[in-house]
């Protein structure tokens, strides 16, 4: 999976994740960050990253999986760039900076990351006087999602006053392994791959034959609604690229919840951007007759795995309701969809999907991957799914930087031939983030769309505060116990030793008992 990383990159395609972050240097010593205190603060941290330092080493010909070693010639200040704003600073001039900066790729032959400090924020509504932003770059073959956020708790501290490691950076470079051995390697891999692939169909025939009994019981449905209509996003791409994003309340996300019972985060921000889809095409009247669909990563990665390298992540398909119109009844089929397809991943196991794609040989994905490009398949073939939408929880309480205070966040995703259009759902302490990196030629009006995703929010949140209350009822009386049931029984007719009897009269008396 990270190979397929390596062999889709092209020119217009380059294939790396990351953020867009804003800080706030009032908590930093003196009230301000200079860039030499931002290198001189990664620099005592590299220790705690593995990805940092590591270089990739690719086989010639592409005839077996590249190599991860530690970068002899690394050189901090390479990696970490520095520029400002021109006047006034404002947030559609940072959007396009980030735009431009992401476009570009990587150099594959240092370690593929790269963060660029951005000054001169000074007209951006709610940013503090003298923040700077942050756009980072890390290539997708050494990264996914969940480990990108174990790098940016390498890069920050819970305090903004937190002393360095107080261990020795044991660190070692490594020389380059020459063409002979890795054309060795090469062919020892080469002969062992037909008994990888045999362990691999081995451990997946179980989850086969429960998608199989799951389809014969009716617990979950493989029709053709899963499959993706065409859309203007769903073609060869240009080399540019526009960004946005847009931050909401998470206790305004969790309220909407409520307008369909059960349902998950993930579910609301689906049918949010399901929403502001299908907004934006009807503008465009372009809106495809059936429900768009997406494709939503899913991390498989251990607590063990925490801080490896590399993509540990399966995904299942879902559909966004981009054809119903009601606010509430998309969130409902959305929700019902995604069950659906968390069903089927199940059943499948969501980690035998990682390992299924361990047993490709490398050099016939790589050509596999230049014939999809070149060949401009993506214009030609019935797109797998419109879009990307994933989900990366962020840390739920502030984080610093060299001192200064992380204000937000926004994910940045690489796109590729056939999609167009990619979303990330990233929160952090209180609020969450959707953002979206787009074709600047498919999609040439970022703020417009951006409106489109706050406007279905906004229907979806004006439906939940208009559910009537919840009624509540009245609380169930506590009922006796099984031995105190039977001690009532052997007890009745017995007193009570401190209560006195009650005093009687014989018959004919004027009073009574």
């Amino acid at each position: 999976m990270d190979h397929s990383f390596v062999a889709l990159e092209t020119r217009t395609s380059p294939m790396h994740i990351g953020s867009l972050l804003i800080y706030n240097p009032a908590t930093a010593p003196g009230g301000f960050v200079r860039f030499k205190d931002i290198l001189a603060f990664y620099e005592t941290r590299l220790q705690l990253s593995k990805t940092v330092r590591q270089r990739m080493v690719r086989v010639p010909f592409d005839l077996d999986y590249p190599y991860w070693i530690e970068d002899e010639d690394f050189d901090l200040e390479f990696h970490v760039r520095h520029v400002a704003l021109p006047q006034p600073g404002d947030w559609r001039q940072l959007c396009i900076q980030a735009a431009r900066i992401f476009s570009r790729p990587l150099d594959l032959t240092r370690p593929p990351w790269e963060f660029t400090v951005i000054e001169g924020l000074g007209n951006i509504l709610g940013i503090a006087p003298g923040s700077f932003a942050m756009v980072t770059k890390v290539h997708h073959a050494a990264i996914d999602g969940m480990s990108g956020i174990d790098l940016m708790e390498a890069l920050h501290t819970l305090e903004p006053h937190t002393a360095p490691p107080n261990r020795p950076d044991e660190w070692k470079p490594e020389k380059i392994p020459g063409t002979g051995e890795l054309l060795a390697r090469a062919w020892l891999n080469a002969i062992k791959n037909p008994f990888q692939q045999l362990n691999v169909a081995a451990r997946s025939t179980p989850g086969l034959y429960r998608l199989l009994q799951g389809v014969m019981g009716k617990n979950f449905e493989m029709g053709g609604e899963m499959i993706a209509p065409k859309s203007r996003f769903n073609t060869t791409i240009s080399a540019h690229r526009v960004v946005e994003g847009h931050s909401f309340p998470l206790n305004d996300i969790k309220a909407i919840r409520a307008l369909a019972p059960g349902c998950k985060l993930n579910d609301v921000f689906l049918a949010i951007i399901g929403g502001g889809l299908r907004r934006y095409l009807l503008s465009k009247d372009d809106l495809p007759e059936k429900s768009m669909t997406a494709m939503a990563p899913i991390s498989v990665r251990s607590g063990e795995e925490k801080g490896d390298m590399g993509n540990q992540v399966a995904a299942m398909i879902v559909q966004l309701g981009t054809q119903i119109e009601d606010p509430a009844e998309r969130l409902a089929y959305v929700h019902d969809k995604t069950r659906n397809s968390k069903a089927m991943t199940e059943a499948i196991g969501a980690r035998n999907m990682t390992e299924m794609s361990k047993a490709s040989p490398a050099l016939f994905m790589a050509l596999g991957a230049q014939l999809y490009t070149r060949l401009g398949l993506a214009n030609r073939m019935t797109p797998p799914f419109n879009t990307v939408v994933t989900n990366v929880p962020g840390p739920p309480v502030p984080l610093y930087s060299a001192g200064a205070r992380l204000e937000s966040m926004m994910g940045l995703i690489c796109l590729n031939d056939g999609l167009g259009l990619a979303h990330v759902v990233q929160s952090y302490v209180d609020e969450a983030t959707i953002s979206f990196t787009a074709d600047r030629d498919l999609l040439p009006d970022p703020q417009f769309y951006i409106g489109c995703l706050v406007e279905s929010f906004e229907e979806l949140l004006a439906a939940a505060k208009a559910l009537p209350p919840p009624v509540e009822k009245p609380a169930p009386k506590p009922k006796p116990s099984a031995t105190a049931a039977k001690r009532g029984t052997k007890s009745a007719g017995r007193r009570s030793p401190t209560t006195k009897p009650a005093k009687t009269t014989k018959p004919g008396s004027k009073k009574t008992a």
